[in-house]
């Protein structure tokens, strides 16, 4: 029985290590600033490709009814919460996602993104690209 324990365990300890360095689950965003939690945003993954929707605002400003009404393509007038704003995003290999896009719902603006879970896992680093020009945030894995 024993045995059966410890076999069990080093079976699955591989598969739940994987599971902590995929960017799917649900992050609190946090601003450029390092400090303010803006958001929860929750990434599933949807036929190989990750997608991304905003669960619930945590910024104070940002009211429980505010709307997309910067954004320019099919998300415009949208509500904030339940919007998706990362799309199309894939593994590229060593433990990074890409080639999609994320929206910030504050400008309507979508960027190229890079995705890499890092801390084991704990934290998420969100870049998004405008040509050679990028900002990188951490989120914090909630779940």
């Amino acid at each position: 029985m024993k045995k059966a324990l410890i076999a069990a365990a080093t079976l699955l300890a591989p598969v739940l290590a994987l599971a902590q360095t995929t960017p799917v689950g649900l992050w609190k965003t946090i601003d450029d600033d390092g400090k303010t939690a803006k958001s929860l945003v929750r990434i599933n993954e949807q036929g190989g490709v990750l997608v991304g929707s905003i669960d619930k605002l945590l910024d104070a400003k940002d009211g429980p009814d505010a709307k997309c009404d910067k954004c320019a393509d099919d998300r415009k007038d949208k509500p904030i919460v339940g919007l998706q704003i990362i799309r199309g995003v894939k593994a590229e290999g060593d433990g990074v996602w890409g080639g999609g896009e994320i929206l910030d719902p504050n400008n309507g603006k979508t960027y190229r993104t890079r995705l890499k879970p890092v801390d084991g896992g704990k934290k998420l680093e969100m870049r998004g690209y405008i040509g050679p020009f990028f900002r990188t945030q951490t989120w914090i894995r909630v779940e």
